[in-house]
């Protein structure tokens, strides 16, 4: 074999690689989905609406370090198979972008803890974060997708001061 035909099998090679490597990062990259609250954003198979509906200081069993910022989701599964509705699912960024897990509690009955939804089935449920609140201040939600739905989709939700 040639000098030369070896140089074009690495470079070959070389192309192939990055090309593969291009479209696997690009494959796996997550899509962004930005709506303003009360509008529906799709994540996966779900469909969700949500919305801030106020503060609380939590009950007797439970109290936060400084005051729950609580939001209602309306979730509807569009695909065909039961999926997870998890609080875990949700976090809340402040506007220095710090991350906030949502809080469980038994504060109401929609209280979200861990629901099957069925297709076509919509249902309204509530979660609270635990932070130093600013009325001032603008709050985002995100929702990512369980491990079972396998998407790339991450909802971001601008809840107060867009």
């Amino acid at each position: 074999m040639t000098s030369y035909a070896m140089i074009g099998i690495i470079i070959a090679g070389i192309v192939s690689s990055i090309a593969f490597g291009t479209y696997m990062y690009a494959e796996y990259q997550p899509n962004f989905i930005i709506v303003q609250a009360g509008q529906p954003v799709q994540v996966g198979p779900v469909v969700y609406t949500v919305e801030h509906i106020g503060e609380h200081k939590g009950d007797e069993d439970i109290k936060p370090e400084n005051i729950f910022f609580q939001i209602k989701i309306s979730a509807e599964n569009v695909g065909s198979e039961t999926t997870l509705l998890s609080g875990g699912q949700f976090y809340l960024l402040d506007e220095s972008d710090k991350k906030y897990s949502a809080v469980y509690g038994k504060f109401s009955e929609e209280d979200l803890y861990n629901d099957n939804l069925k297709p076509n089935v919509p249902i309204t449920r509530t979660t609270q974060f635990d932070i130093s609140y600013d009325e001032k201040s603008r709050y985002r939600i995100g929702i990512l997708p369980t491990k079972e739905q396998s998407s790339n989709d991450i909802g971001i939700i601008c809840v107060q001061n867009c």
